[in-house]
């Protein structure tokens, strides 16, 4: 959750100047095997994620601190996740016209090409900035933030200094006629600059020879985005200096990333359309670093997050190197009392989704066109703004309908059309083609009673054949919730995967406790993606909010 800038609170009852008002949440997940799979080498009996969080709000002072226990992490989390203690805490002042943090803080800047810092605890994703930011809003219409810090890198902060700003003017907001008009107009312009020693990396172009890396890499950003009445347009491009990384086989050529994005949305209607090209834009605070820590930036995937298992078994992660993606999402709802409709509506959603790889000629040996960047120390390669190259990283085609029959059934099914270009994504296993059908069922069984199902099957001749899922979810309200379920493979493997949760809410308390078998994957959110090992054990989830 990023701490958003916010207006200070209009003079009201003198006493709200001394009001304090706290808010926190404790989360803790468990995990307790029940024998260990080939692929899980841990010996821990009990494996738990746990934070317990506190915030302290007022007129003019906020603070915060979150304390994490992770010393026998969940599996799937890299060594250095391992540990425990307060990585997060700060103390934010709120002025008239400014807001002034000290500490830990996220933010982002724009659509987060060049900057963003948050939280993301399934992928055990924390890459906030130590340091100091100012948020000011000097004018009407005008919106100021400058920041600057080291970035966190799982229990330690990584040397470089992060310095960054941001500016964003909304004309309709001067523009009388704009405003009149239904029209607003936001300028947006940010600028982002690391300073990173090379002492701490010493890299070989050769046997013979040391490059010499740079000390400061800058990145800057810039955006318009026009929304006139059910229409919105946004363009942005950035570009980042010579920034040689693990990523980027540590050469020296620029990056940059461009993005157009349209859509049209109205009561019962919906239309996306974007394109995104991005070529070695990958931005760290520690070149040397792979995986998902240290990224200062987040290039986001134009692919659809599923959440269904099986449509989300091979999930799209965002080509660090360089990619060319499109999206086009359409959406209606057909009204009540129409022969499409029914008696109580329909709505259908398709969405096409489309990654290439970029045509790119390396500049020196030891470069591969769509694979490899190049050799280190050269330029690593050229490439032309409109070149498609020979390699299809992921496709989906997929379409939804969900209508309601009755007052106490619901149906939704879907067809997805997927190509996942497993040796790009993974390193090696070629692409695979499959076809997913879904279908969701909800009856509702009486008044505080709904019964929830999924039936999922994947076809597919590649990697491990065919998939099935099946999922029964049965809720009694207020409390109460039992779910089980089972994936199969009844392609090569033969392997059943099912797990079996209870879950009871009562007021702000949240417990579920189960056992499941999961199968090796990655979890997947937004394009950035997490290998998870097979485990099977005794889960139990506890959350707490206040």
């Amino acid at each position: 959750m990023l701490p958003a800038a916010l207006p200070a609170q209009e003079a009201g009852d003198p006493g709200d100047e001394k009001k304090v008002t706290v808010s926190g949440s404790v989360q803790s997940d468990v995990q307790i095997p029940t024998g260990h799979t080939d692929a899980d080498k841990s010996n821990d009996d009990v494996r738990t994620n746990t934070y317990a969080e506190v915030n302290a709000m007022s007129k003019w002072v906020d603070a915060g601190v979150r304390f994490a226990y992770l010393e026998h992490p969940l599996p799937g989390y890299e060594a250095d996740f391992k540990g425990w203690g307060v990585p997060f805490y700060y103390v934010k002042g709120k002025f008239n016209v400014a807001e002034v943090t000290l500490g830990t803080f996220y933010d982002q800047f724009g659509s987060g090409f060049i900057f963003r810092t948050y939280e993301e605890r399934s992928l055990g994703i924390d890459n906030s900035i130590l340091g100091a930011r100012v948020a000011l809003k000097p004018v009407k219409g005008v919106h100021i933030k400058a920041l600057t810090g080291r970035q966190r890198r799982y229990w330690h902060h990584n040397k470089a200094w992060i310095t960054g700003a941001d500016m964003e003017l909304n004309l309709d907001q001067w523009i009388k006629p704009l405003a009149s008009s239904n029209t607003y107009v936001t300028l947006g312009a940010s600028w982002v600059n690391k300073r990173e020693k090379d002492s701490t990396d010493v890299i070989y172009a050769d046997n013979t020879h040391i490059l010499n890396l740079p000390t400061y890499v800058n990145a800057c950003d810039v955006r318009a985005q026009v929304q006139h009445g059910p229409y919105s347009v946004l363009l942005e491009y950035a570009r980042k200096g010579q920034d040689p990384s693990f990523d980027n086989g540590y050469t020296y050529g620029k990056g940059y990333v461009a993005m157009l994005s349209a859509s049209y949305s109205k009561r019962g209607l919906s239309l996306l359309l974007q394109a995104k090209r991005s070529d070695n834009f990958s931005f760290r605070s520690r070149r040397s670093m792979s995986g998902t820590s240290s990224m200062l930036n987040h290039l986001p995937a134009f692919t659809e997050d599923h959440t269904y298992t099986l449509a989300a078994l091979y999930p799209y992660a965002t080509h660090p190197m360089g990619e060319w993606a499109y999206q086009a999402q359409f959406g209606y709802n057909f009204k009540r009392r129409t022969t499409l409709g029914g008696r109580y509506g329909m709505n259908v959603k398709v969405n096409f989704s489309h990654v290439h790889s970029l045509k790119t000629t390396p500049t020196a040996a030891g470069g591969l066109p769509d694979i490899a960047p190049g050799a280190p120390g050269t330029d690593g390669y050229t490439s032309k703004f409109w070149g498609w190259g020979n390699s299809t990283y992921y496709q989906d085609i997929n379409a939804q309908i969900e209508r309601r029959f009755s007052r106490s059934f619901k149906l939704s099914v879907t067809y997805m059309n997927q190509f996942y270009n497993k040796t790009i994504v993974e390193g090696e296993g070629g692409m695979i083609h499959s076809d997913i059908m879904i279908a969701d069922a909800l009856f509702n069984l009486g008044a505080k009673t709904t019964l929830r199902t999924e039936l999922q099957y994947l076809a597919t001749k590649d990697d491990d054949g065919d998939w099935l899922f099946a999922l029964a979810e049965l809720s009694l309200a207020p409390h109460w919730m039992l779910t089980v379920s089972d994936e199969y493979n009844s392609g090569k493997t033969g392997e059943h995967y099912p797990g079996a949760y209870v879950t009871y809410n009562v007021g702000a308390h949240r417990l579920q406790a189960g056992w499941a078998r999961t199968k090796a994957g990655y979890n997947c959110s937004g394009g950035v993606c997490r290998y998870v090992p097979e485990t099977k054990g005794v889960v139990i989830s506890y959350n707490y909010n206040f």
